[in-house]
Formats: C-alpha cells, sequence, structure tokens
C-alpha cells in the first residue's frame, strides 16, 4: 500500500474539515430533535414549551 503517496492540498483538506464538522452537528441535531419529539409523544407534552410559557396572567 502507498498511502504515503497521497497529498490533499491545504484548500480540500479545510473543505473536507468543514464537511466532517457539518456532518456531525447535522446528524446530532436530526437525533436531538428525534429525541424530543418520541420523549413528549409518551410524556403528552409539546416540544419546546416550558412550564413558564403557560402560565396565564
Amino acid at each position: 500500500m502507498h498511502f504515503f503517496l497521497l497529498y490533499i492540498d491545504p484548500g480540500s483538506g479545510s473543505y473536507l474539515l468543514q464537511m466532517i464538522i457539518a456532518a456531525v452537528l447535522g446528524v446530532s441535531f436530526f437525533f436531538k430533535n428525534f429525541w424530543l419529539t418520541i420523549k413528549s409523544f409518551f410524556t403528552g407534552k409539546k416540544p419546546g414549551k416550558k412550564e413558564e410559557d403557560n402560565r396565564s396572567e
């Protein structure tokens, strides 16, 4: 194997790093929203609503 002959220029390496970071953040955001949806289904509360928002004045 001649992996030591491979070269990634700084521009491509930076772009690849940005793509990896964006993918990790996107997947984590997706699963966070998915988990909150599942949790709200079983608890009966709407996702994103806090109890202090439900005060009547």
